[in-house]
C-alpha cells in the first residue's frame, strides 16, 4: 500500500497527521483498507511510510494486522512506480496488489481478485476503474470492446469521456518480474508503466463508492457515504 505521499491539498488537516490516517467516519483510512483487504482474503502487506513516518508506524505497532505488515521507510519518495519495483521481491514470485490508501474505496475486492485471475489473454494488470465526477483532475482511459485499455490521458483539460483510473490494480508475477529490467528510473505507475503495457491492461468497474480523499470537500463526501451506510 502507498502511504507515503504530504497531502498538501488537504492542508491543514495533513498539517499534524499523515494523509492514510485522516479520519473517516472516526477510522483512519488505512484502517478501512486493511480490515477490507483482510476480510477478502488479500495479504501479507506492505506499507511505505515517508511524510510523518512516525505517526503511521505508531498505527501499525498497535494495529491487529501489525504481524501481517512490513513498513518500508522512504526517506525520499521514490514515487509508485519506483516503490513497486524497490520492493517486487516482497511478492515473492506471485501476483500483487497495489494500491493508493488515501482512497477511500468500498468495491468488492473479492470480485475485482475474480476479474483479475479471469482477465483477457495477454493481459499483464488489472486495473480498477469507476465514474469520476472531475475528469480534468484523474487519469481517464478508453476501452476496447473486451475492457482493454487502449488509450489513457493523465490530468488533461479535455479529457474523452469520464472513465477514470482508480490507481488499484493487480499486476501478474510475469510482469513484476520483468519491471525491474524493463524501466530505468521509473517514477509513476501512471506515467511509466501503463504507457509501456498499453492494450495489456484489463480493466475491472466499481459503481461502489470511489473517492480520492485529497481535499476537504472529498473528505466530508467519503464521511457522509460512509455515515449514511452505518460502516462500523
Amino acid at each position: 500500500m502507498l502511504a507515503a505521499g504530504l497531502g498538501t491539498r488537504l492542508r491543514p488537516i495533513t498539517d499534524t497527521l499523515p494523509k492514510c490516517l485522516v479520519p473517516i467516519g472516526g477510522k483512519p483510512l488505512l484502517q478501512i483498507w486493511l480490515e477490507r483487504l483482510n476480510e477478502a482474503g488479500f495479504g501479507p502487506f506492505l506499507i511505505n511510510t515517508h511524510y510523518l513516518h512516525e505517526q503511521v508506524e505508531e498505527f501499525i505497532e498497535k494495529s491487529a494486522f501489525r504481524d501481517q505488515i512490513t513498513l518500508v521507510h522512504e526517506p525520499e519518495m521514490l514515487g509508485t512506480a519506483g516503490t513497486l519495483i524497490n520492493n517486487v521481491k516482497f511478492f515473492q514470485g506471485n501476483d500483487g496488489m497495489v494500491l493508493h490508501a488515501d482512497n477511500y474505496c468500498l468495491a468488492d475486492l473479492g470480485e475485482f481478485r475474480k476479474a483479475h485471475q479471469n482477465r483477457p489473454v495477454g493481459c499483464e494488470i488489472t486495473m480498477m476503474t469507476f465514474e469520476t465526477d472531475d475528469p480534468k483532475l484523474c487519469g481517464i482511459v478508453e476501452l476496447d470492446e473486451k475492457g482493454i485499455v487502449v488509450g489513457f490521458h493523465e490530468k488533461i483539460d479535455t479529457p474523452p469521456g469520464n472513465l477514470a483510473n482508480g490507481a488499484v490494480y493487480i499486476f501478474s508475477k510475469n510482469l513484476l518480474k520483468k519491471l525491474p529490467f524493463d524501466l530505468t528510473e521509473p517514477k509513476d505507475i501512471s506515467a511509466d508503466i501503463i504507457p509501456q503495457n498499453m492494450g495489456k491492461v484489463a480493466t475491472f468497474f466499481t459503481l461502489d463508492a470511489f473517492i480520492d480523499v485529497g481535499n476537504p470537500e472529498a473528505l466530508v463526501r467519503a464521511n457522509s457515504i460512509h455515515t449514511s451506510l452505518k460502516l462500523a
